[in-house]
Formats: C-alpha cells, sequence, structure tokens
C-alpha cells in the first residue's frame, strides 16, 4: 500500500483489489468492497483493531451508522453495539493528513447527541483520542480505549 501511510495501529493485512485506477478494500462489516480513499483506510483499521485486537464480535460493530442531526441524514463512521442494541462506543474517522482537533470532537459529541454512547474515539490513524461521557454528560478523556474488563462485560450483555 504505497500510496497509504502507515499507521498508529498494529499491521493487519487486508483485502485490496485494483479497478482500474481505483483501488478497493473488503469491509467485513458491511461486507462489500468500498472505494479505498484515505479516511476508509483508517476505518478498516479501526475495524479490524476492534475484532483482532479489542475482541469485539464483528455483529456488534455497525459501519455508516445512521444518525437524525435536526432532521438532516448524517452517518457516524463506526458504532459499537451492546448485545441488546444500544450505541457504546462511537469512532469518528478521518483521514491521516486531517488533525484531530476540537471541530473533530465536537463532529462526534453532536453525532452522541442523539445516539447516547458511553465512549467517543476520535482519530485519523495517527493520533487517537477516547472519551468517556459521565453521568453528568461532560466527555472525560481517557488514556486510552475501554480495557479488556470493559469489553468482556460489552460482550455479555
Amino acid at each position: 500500500m504505497e500510496r497509504h501511510p502507515r499507521l498508529n495501529f498494529p499491521v493487519f493485512r487486508f483485502r485490496v483489489t485494483a479497478d482500474g485506477a481505483r483501488h478497493r478494500i473488503w469491509d467485513t462489516v458491511r461486507g462489500r468492497w468500498l472505494v479505498l480513499t484515505p479516511e476508509e483506510w483508517v476505518r478498516a483499521h479501526v475495524l479490524r483493531y476492534l475484532t483482532a485486537c479489542a475482541g469485539v464480535p464483528g455483529a456488534l460493530i455497525r459501519g455508516e451508522y445512521p444518525v437524525s442531526l435536526n432532521g438532516q441524514p448524517q452517518r457516524a463512521d463506526v458504532v459499537v453495539c451492546t448485545r441488546d442494541g444500544q450505541p457504546w462506543l462511537l469512532v469518528e474517522c478521518k483521514a491521516p493528513e486531517v488533525e484531530v482537533l476540537r471541530p473533530v470532537l465536537d463532529q462526534a459529541v453532536r453525532y452522541n447527541s442523539v445516539l447516547g454512547a458511553r465512549y467517543v474515539w476520535i482519530t485519523n490513524g495517527l493520533t487517537h483520542y477516547c472519551y468517556r461521557l459521565s453521568p453528568g454528560g461532560d466527555y472525560e478523556p481517557m488514556d486510552c480505549l475501554p480495557g479488556p474488563d470493559e469489553m468482556a462485560a460489552l460482550t455479555a450483555r
């Protein structure tokens, strides 16, 4: 993948094919080929990290999760749901060249105002920030993603 940078994730292998000048990547969550944009490269890494490293069952992960904001259809990049279908983790992915600044968090928080996930993760594949939604409605920064115990609790629900 010469045109896609090495990201701050473990090394993963992906199914990639060339369609003329465009490359496509297989999305295991949505079960289809997608145009391999820089943002899709990051999203593929997030999905693989969640399943291969964090142990989240693929059946609990939703890509391009619909969110309606003020009557306007939007889509959250990745949402991990509990077994009863409630959003638990919202992930907002950006291309590696996009800085993960306050506007990215603001976008994720807007989506989460509708979804109510306990955790929000924003990433450009190089820089990652994770937040926990407190009972008071504030977003508290975390040092890392939810740990194995919290992930195990997710899958036990």
